[in-house]
C-alpha cells in the first residue's frame, strides 16, 4: 500500500508539501499541487482519514447545505466543492434545504451532533440559525449568500454589479420598459440583483416602478407566474431581467402561452448559463456565474480553516460574473 512518502518521492516534493496539497491549502504552488495529484492517482494513494479523524476528534466528512439541488448553479457548486474535498481525503454530505429554514436548521443540528469536520452552506436567509455549529466550533464557509448571524469565510458573486450590467445592456439595445423577476426578499442574492436593476435604471435616467417588478421563489413555477402577471398588464414590460435559470424556464413557458417570442417581443437576460441556454432559438443571453470555481474555493477555505483551527481572520471573496450576449436580448 502506497504511503505519503511514496507520493512525495514520485512527485519530487516533501511530505509536508504533499500533506498541504491533500488538505487543499491555498499556499501550495499550483504546479506542485498538480504533481502531487498525479502521483496520488498513479499510486492509488488513500489518505488515512480514520487516523486524522482521531487526532482531530472529528469525522472526515464535510456538509454542503444548498438551497435547491435541482438548480444547475448549485449542482456546479457542489461538484466544485466535492472535487476539492475528495482530493484532500474528505467526503461530502449533500443537504438540500429547499429554501426552508426549519429543514436547514435540522441539517445544521445533524452536522453539529455528528461532529462533521466543517460546513459549506448557502444560507436560506442572512440570519439563518447556525448556533449548533458555532457552539461546537465547527468551521463554516458560506457560498453565494452572506450569513450575517455569525462571522465566517464567504465566497460570493458580485450580483449587484452583474445585474446592473445586464440591465444597461438592455437599455443600450433600446428597450424602454424593463421589468425584473427577482427572488424572495431577505435572500441576499435576490436583494442584490434587485438593487443592481435599480442602479442601472437610475444611471440611465429612468424611474424605478414597482409595477414592473415581481418577487417570487427561485423556481420554475415562480418565474412562470411572475412573467404572466407582468406580461398581461395593460402596459407590459418589453424586456425582463430574470434572477435564475430555473425561473427562466417558467418565463419561457409564459411567453409561449401568450404567443410572444424572446428577442422579438420581449428581451430576456437571465442569471446562470444553463446547459440548455444555447439550444433554444434565439439563444438566451445570460449572466454566467463561476459556480464550479466558487465551490472549489469554498472547499479550500474550509479545509484551511480546519487545518489552522480558526487562528486566521475571516475573509470574503467576491468573484465576477460574465455577461454573455445572445439573441434573446438583441433587437
Amino acid at each position: 500500500m502506497a504511503t505519503i512518502s511514496d507520493v512525495a518521492a514520485l512527485a519530487g516534493v516533501s511530505t509536508a508539501t504533499v500533506s498541504r496539497a491533500l488538505n487543499g491549502k491555498s499556499t501550495v504552488d499550483p504546479v506542485l499541487a498538480e504533481r502531487v495529484a498525479r502521483a496520488v492517482e498513479e499510486l492509488g494513494y488513500t489518505p488515512n482519514g480514520l487516523a486524522r479523524s482521531l487526532r482531530r476528534r472529528e469525522t472526515a466528512v464535510l456538509a454542503l447545505i444548498i438551497s435547491d439541488v435541482e438548480n444547475p448553479f448549485f449542482t456546479a457548486i457542489a461538484r466544485g466543492a466535492e472535487d476539492t474535498a475528495q482530493a484532500a481525503g474528505y467526503s461530502v454530505m449533500l443537504c438540500n434545504s429547499d429554501e426552508n429554514t426549519a429543514k436547514e436548521r435540522r441539517y445544521v443540528e445533524v452536522a453539529a451532533q455528528e461532529r462533521l469536520a466543517g460546513v459549506i452552506m448557502s444560507p436560506t436567509t442572512g440570519d439563518s440559525d447556525v448556533r449548533p455549529l458555532t457552539t461546537h466550533r465547527t468551521p463554516i464557509v458560506t457560498v453565494d449568500r452572506r450569513l450575517d448571524s455569525t462571522d465566517c469565510d464567504a465566497v460570493l458573486l458580485d450580483s449587484r454589479g452583474a445585474a446592473c450590467e445586464a440591465v444597461r445592456h438592455l437599455v443600450d439595445n433600446g428597450y424602454e420598459r424593463i421589468g425584473c423577476i427577482a427572488g424572495p426578499p431577505g435572500i441576499t442574492t435576490a436583494d442584490d440583483r434587485l438593487d443592481g436593476y435599480r442602479d442601472a435604471l437610475r444611471q440611465a435616467g429612468r424611474k424605478y416602478s414597482a409595477k414592473l417588478v415581481r418577487r417570487c421563489e427561485f423556481r420554475e413555477t415562480g418565474g412562470r407566474e411572475a412573467a404572466t402577471q407582468l406580461l398581461t398588464r395593460p402596459d407590459p414590460p418589453d424586456a425582463l431581467l430574470v434572477s435564475s435559470s430555473t425561473m427562466s424556464v417558467g418565463v419561457l413557458q409564459a411567453l409561449a402561452e401568450l404567443g410572444l417570442r424572446s428577442g422579438h417581443d420581449v428581451g430576456i437576460v437571465s442569471f446562470d448559463d444553463a446547459p440548455w441556454a444555447t439550444l433554444i432559438s434565439p439563444a438566451l443571453t445570460v449572466v454566467s456565474q463561476p459556480a464550479h470555481a466558487m465551490g472549489q474555493l469554498a472547499a479550500r477555505l474550509l479545509l484551511d480553516r480546519i487545518s489552522d483551527g480558526g487562528s486566521r481572520a475571516t475573509t470574503t471573496t467576491t468573484m465576477a460574473a460574465q455577461l454573455i450576449i445572445r439573441g434573446s436580448s438583441t433587437r
